[in-house]
């Protein structure tokens, strides 16, 4: 099968689980958005899948062979974390060169246009740069990579608005252009909502959901209005959560929505996919 499947994987950190037997997996030219909470498991599973660490029980197989320790697989999948294997005195532009190097496929020319949109100074050393920039010129390399598999461990960190919207801008120009599995985790949820195709919301270590981002955000909406008459409508229906405000509340829904059900008084609408994921993972 091809894409990168999870069966069955667990890893535990002392008496911490930070992935209790996940299955998922991440078809061929699909963008996901992998939605959890700050240690939820987000960066184990990453860091499993890329054999940064590797799993106490499962397996990892990326289009039908195993990922460990096997070098032939491991070269289809990049992974942009936090953490930077470039050495720190290095240039920019001497990491987009050295790129090339061990990714066939690298774009140099890509990631220097890449670079200059973003106005990312190439003749600096990588550990002068702000933490924007950092996490720009990491940006840049996994762009330009061109693997099956690109997998973004909360790209934006640090970037302001103006570039996270330019990086979302050019990642869907690029899936345009030249599809593959694009993998990114993020707890930014409200931006990415509408450049993920399918969403995977892990919780505790555990995938709660694996849906498109349509289906998910079709069985959720939101009711607001007099507090009591929320409170009338919603008895008996599943609630996810509520926010008050003096006397007014908005209720958080799971299930469809007749209209004609909904009191006078009450406003109906979607449930957007941020307030839907802080519903499903709130303890």
């Amino acid at each position: 099968m091809s894409g990168i499947e999870i069966k069955q994987v667990s890893k535990r950190f002392g008496d911490v689980t930070a992935l209790d037997h996940v299955n998922i997996c991440f078809q061929k030219n699909k963008i996901y958005g992998l939605l959890g909470r700050n240690g939820a498991g987000k960066s184990t599973l990453l860091n499993v899948i890329t054999n940064r660490i590797f799993a106490d029980e499962g397996e990892v197989l990326v289009d039908g062979e195993p990922s460990v320790e096997n070098d032939r697989v491991l070269r289809k999948i990049y992974l942009m974390s936090e953490q930077s294997y470039y050495p720190p005195g290095m240039k920019v532009k001497e990491a987009f060169q050295w790129s090339a190097e061990f990714y066939p496929d690298f774009d140099k020319g890509y990631a220097e246009k890449t670079a200059s949109l973003f106005q990312l100074p190439t003749k600096k050393k990588i550990h002068d740069l702000s933490t924007g920039y950092q996490s720009i010129f990491k940006i840049c390399i996994a762009m330009a990579v061109n693997t099956p598999y690109v997998l973004f461990d909360e790209p934006v960190l640090g970037l302001d608005a103006n570039h996270r919207q330019l990086f979302y801008k050019l990642l869907i120009e690029k899936y345009s252009d030249s599809p593959s599995t694009i993998v990114i985790s993020t707890h930014l949820i409200e931006e990415v909502a509408n450049v993920i195709e399918q969403i995977i919301i892990i919780k505790n270590g555990r995938i709660i959901r694996d849906e498109t981002t349509e289906e998910l955000l079709s069985k959720g909406y939101t009711v607001s209005g007099n507090a009591a008459l929320v409170d009338r409508y919603t008895a008996g229906r599943k609630l996810l959560g509520e926010d008050t405000l003096g006397g007014l509340k908005s209720a958080y829904l799971l299930g469809s929505v007749k209209k004609e059900e909904v009191p006078a008084g009450l406003e109906v609408s979607k449930l957007d996919l941020q307030k839907l994921f802080i519903q499903m993972t709130n303890d």
